[in-house]
Order: structure tokens, then sequence, then C-alpha cells
């Protein structure tokens, strides 16, 4: 039997935690918060969206950084195992549009609730209001850890304290410093999912403005990176929603000045259909102002903007517009460009993208390949993914392979 510190009780250290203590060791779980699973609370809206209703291929096809590395987590603890974890566990959960899956209670807390109870079934120790200032290290072997309370023998340790994201939870980077006192390199730290800032002001009349069934191309370099349809918004900064949080993920590491966002506003439409639609309204209207006429196709609030993309005169009757102008007009629907400036804080992001470096740590076991004894899982990883729940899941299934990474008793 080994004795064991797991430093941080998120979702990959709960896992971590009970895993480890499964296989018949001696762990101790220290949080520098008052309770477990701070960020989980606030995980979905407070529902958490704890894992995706997919295969591990498909799910290996929405993680954005290192989906190689994490190929063996994955599979040995996969989506399905997840659902059946906490559902042998006493959670019920329900799948929603998207394959989302959610505990039927609507409660994040739950979801904490369930990792709790395994880990005490178990016999894990749990040091809350205790944050752990230091890894002690001897000869490239765990040694123990120091906390504000003292030193702390220990064979092992499994470092599971997030990111940097929603710092007000307690991810205020910890483990970066850990990772590094042990040797090892960080990949430079983004904000993953996301808001994105945009060029210009156009936006800002478009604030509150919430969009569905719409698709977002996003191109660096004019060659298409990825095509998501879903929901966005429209804030006072630029835009937000699922579609734009996944699509920060994938810009956030490149140089914005060769991205550009390309809104579909109606991508059931093809280009054809659409112009018959709009011959269809015209004809039906030919009196009508255009920015009128238009009421039944767009959002409100848009047509102004498109219409001054399109170079037409709000005020020009349908009856005058031109074949060029409203073939304009159709270009612009179909690809309403936006430009990023920024992504917006890590307050506001969901996730940290960057951290340890993979290529330094073992993908079976979550081992450093730098000091025997030492273990990295979930988002203090430089691995992420998409929303939808691949995240939660990724920090599940790392945790679970460090958990067992250290071998039975």
């Amino acid at each position: 039997m080994k004795k064991v510190a797991v430093i941080g009780a998120g979702a990959s250290g709960l896992m971590a935690a009970y895993t480890a203590a499964s296989n018949g060791h001696s762990v101790t779980l220290f949080e520098k918060n008052e309770k477990s699973g701070k960020k989980i609370y606030i995980t979905g809206k407070g529902r958490c969206n704890l894992t995706h209703e997919c295969d591990e291929r498909e799910f290996l096809a929405n993680v954005v950084s290192n989906p190689k590395f994490l190929t063996g987590a994955i599979y040995k603890f996969s989506p399905e195992a997840c659902r059946r974890f906490f559902e042998e566990g006493g959670l019920k959960l329900k799948t929603e549009r998207g394959a989302r899956v959610f505990p039927q209670s609507d409660r994040a807390s739950d979801v904490t609730k369930c990792l709790e109870n395994y880990c005490k079934k178990v016999g894990v120790e749990f040091k809350f209001n205790e944050k752990v200032l230091k890894l002690d290290i001897m000869q490239s072997t765990m040694s123990g850890i120091i906390t504000e309370k003292g030193r702390y023998g220990f064979d092992c340790a499994i470092v599971c304290t997030g990111g940097k994201s929603y710092p007000l939870t307690g991810s205020t980077g910890d483990g970066y410093g850990f990772a590094r006192e042990a040797g090892h390199n960080i990949v430079p730290l983004r904000q993953g999912l996301c808001g994105l800032e945009l060029k210009g002001r156009y936006f800002a009349d478009l604030q509150g403005l919430s969009l569905k069934n719409v698709s977002l191309t996003v191109k660096y370099r004019n060659k298409v990176l990825k095509s998501f349809f879903g929901e966005m918004l429209f804030t006072h900064y630029g835009v937000s929603g699922p579609m734009v949080l996944s699509a920060s993920s994938l810009i956030n590491r490149l140089d914005f000045g060769d991205v550009s966002l390309i809104l579909d506003f109606k991508p059931a439409l093809s280009p054809e259909t659409l112009d018959s639609r709009i011959l269809r309204d015209f004809s039906a209207n030919p009196n009508k102002n255009i920015s009128n006429c238009l009421k039944e196709l767009l959002p409100v609030a848009v047509i102004p903007e498109i219409l001054s993309r399109s170079g037409i005169d709000g005020e020009k009757k349908v009856n005058c517009v031109t074949k060029e102008e409203r073939r304009a007009l159709l270009t612009t629907i179909k690809n309403f460009d936006m430009i990023v400036s920024s992504l917006r804080g890590f307050d506001e992001a969901i996730v940290t993208c960057g951290g340890v470096d993979v290529k330094e740590i073992d993908p079976v076991t979550m081992e450093s390949k730098l000091v025997k004894g030492l273990y990295f899982c979930g988002e203090v990883l430089d691995v992420d993914a998409f929303t939808g729940g691949f995240n939660l899941q990724i920090a599940f299934s790392t945790g679970f392979a460090a958990g067992n990474g250290i071998g039975e008793a």
C-alpha cells in the first residue's frame, strides 16, 4: 500500500482519489477551498454537462489539443463507462439535445456528491481549507508535500489543481508552479471556450440578439478549419454562445489577423433556394421598403447591418432593387464575416488551454517522465476540447488513469 496525496478536489481529483483508494492505497485529498468541486458547481450553468453521449472515436474528434495523448485514457474510461459509473453511484442521468449528458435533477451539486460518496466508501481522507505550497522531491522521486500546516510524507502525489479559468473557484494556476519545480515545461496558457471580441462597432447595435440554427465557419488564412451549427449570441464586446465558445479554442493559438468567422444566417437554404425565397417575398411586397420586406426572413436587429454591407439603402422600394443588389444581399446573408480582435479573459473562460507538456507525461498512467511518483491529470495538462461535456470527460478519464497508474496495493 502506498501513501498518495491528491492535490485538488475537482472533477479529476475526486476521480483520481477514488480510483487510487479503490486499488488499496491510503489516499489523502487536499483542497484549499472549504468544499469539493467548486468549479463543478458552475459548469453547464449550474446543471453540469458531465459528458457527451458518443463513442470514443467521435469523442476524440472533438478534442482540440493532443487527442492522440488522450486516446488510451478515453478508451479505458469512455463516455459510456462514465455514464455507467455515475448511474451505479445512484445519480440518474438524462441526455439532451446535442447528445449532452446532465444529471436528471439539473443540479451540478449532485455530481459532486456522487463523487464524494464514492471516495468516502473507499476511505479517502479529505483535508479542506489546506493549501499545498510545494512538492517535496528527493532525487527525482516524490517524497512528500508541504502545506500551510506543515510537511507530510507521501510516496505519490497526483496534481489535479485545474487551470487558470474562473480563478474565483480556486483555479489560480498552482499546478503549473508545481510542474515547473519538478522540471516540466509549461505550454503557454490561453483562454479556452470563451467569448470573442470583434473589430468594429456594429455588434453593439446587435447586443442581446440570440441566433439559433445558424452556422459559423472558422477560416485561417482563407482555409476552412471547421464549421459549427447551432446557437450564438451578440454581446456588447462581440459574440458568445456554444458555437463561438468552441471556435475560441480552435483559434486561441493563432494570429487573429489571419482568422475570420463567417456566419450563415440561413444554412438550411442553398444560395439558389434562398434567392427564390427572396424573389418570392419581393414579388409579394413590391411597394414595401426592403428593410420592412426582410423582417420575415431575418431578425429585425440585423437587417440594417446586412443592408449596409450589401450596399442597399433600407428605404429603397423592393421593386427598385437590382439583380446585382439582390445577389449582394444573398451573399451577405450567407457570408456575414466577423474579424476577431481578442479573447475574453480567464475570468470568463470555461477552460484553460496549454499547461503541462504532455510529451513529458506517460499517456497510460499520467505519471511524470521526470519525477517518479508524480502524476498530473485534468485541466492542468495541455489537453482541451470543444464544448458539450468533453472537457469534464477528459478530467474523469485522466483522473481514472492516474489513480490506476499507481497500480494495486
